[in-house]
């Protein structure tokens, strides 16, 4: 199934609450009045799009339509233009080194968000990309014997070195093997980090120490720093989101179980609070369910009925 098709599957649910909604509502007047801009801000809203971003956007409507009617599907393909726009500047693609260097990526997120799993597809995807990348793993979250062996199965079905330590172990020594490792090896490093809430302090230091260690081993900082975020929390993803970027830095997002949600707009929300970009979006259990993140066909697939 080409991407497109699975982007669009993938937004049913989001779609039939914005797209769909918003339709019905053109369809029942030729003109596009007061009432019916008032219904699109509220369906953009209950869309987790954000009640600020909801109402720039109908503001856009707004100045469209006194420059000319708006009426039946132009009503639509302003809302996109409009989105689009407001997204901007959004999608970026991973920063792979060209100087023989081994790419950093530390991976972060709280408990359930996918973010093993996500690791796991984006080692696959990479290999896919350039089937000479060497890539490593490294297995940071000591706290879950679980996780450690997900990722060990992982490492061997998509061919990737792993790097991990007994259950219990000093993430930070993993990290230290684990860069060592890919001075070596070169390529990608994929750093596993241990699921957490953005309010336990002591789990946030530990991933600030982890960021440390790269520092001291590299000379230089990680090349990505990329939170996790799970659709399904809704508008609790950019509180996730400042926090983990006020701990760490954060370089950018990836967005996944966005097939789980009807709240999907919540991609549009986050980078309008935070402006960090989206690197990859999720919305399915496969690898082919992970892909780089691309303005035109997500606000195609999102508002398209």
């Amino acid at each position: 199934m080409a991407w497109i098709d699975r982007l669009k599957k993938g937004l049913a649910r989001t779609r039939a609450g914005l797209a769909d909604s918003i339709a019905r509502v053109v369809g029942r007047s030729t003109s596009l009045g007061s009432r019916e801009l008032e219904e699109i801000e509220e369906i953009l809203i209950s869309g987790d799009v954000g009640a600020r971003l909801a109402s720039m956007i109908v503001e856009d409507l707004t100045a469209r339509s006194r420059r000319g009617a708006l009426e039946g599907e132009a009503v639509i393909e302003a809302l996109k233009e409009s989105v689009k726009a407001r997204l901007a500047g959004s999608e970026r693609s991973i920063a792979l080194r060209q100087d023989g260097e081994p790419t950093v990526v530390l991976v972060a997120g709280v408990n359930g968000s996918g973010k093993t799993t996500t690791i796991a597809k984006l080692a696959s995807y990479l290999r896919e990309r350039d089937p000479s990348l060497g890539v490593t793993l490294a297995a940071a979250d000591t706290f879950r014997a679980a996780a450690i062996e997900q990722l060990a199965v992982w490492a061997e079905r998509v061919e990737a070195d792993i790097v991990k330590h007994r259950p219990g172990a000093d993430p930070s020594a993993v990290v230290f093997d684990a860069v060592e490792h890919a001075k070596k090896r070169g390529g990608a490093l994929l750093i596993d980090t241990a699921g957490r809430l953005q309010t336990q302090h002591n789990l946030m230091e530990e991933l600030k120490k982890i960021e440390r260690t790269v520092e001291k081993r590299l000379g230089r900082r990680s090349d990505e720093r990329l939170l996790v975020v799970d659709a399904t929390t809704g508008q609790n993803a950019i509180s996730q989101a400042s926090l983990f970027h006020q701990a760490i830095d954060l370089t950018g997002l990836v967005v996944t179980k966005l097939d789980g949600t009807a709240k999907g707009g919540v991609v549009l929300s986050v980078w309008e609070e935070l402006r960090l970009p989206i690197l990859y979006i999720g919305v399915g259990e496969t690898r082919e369910d992970l892909h780089e993140f691309e303005i035109g066909p997500f606000v195609e697939a999102l508002f398209s009925a």
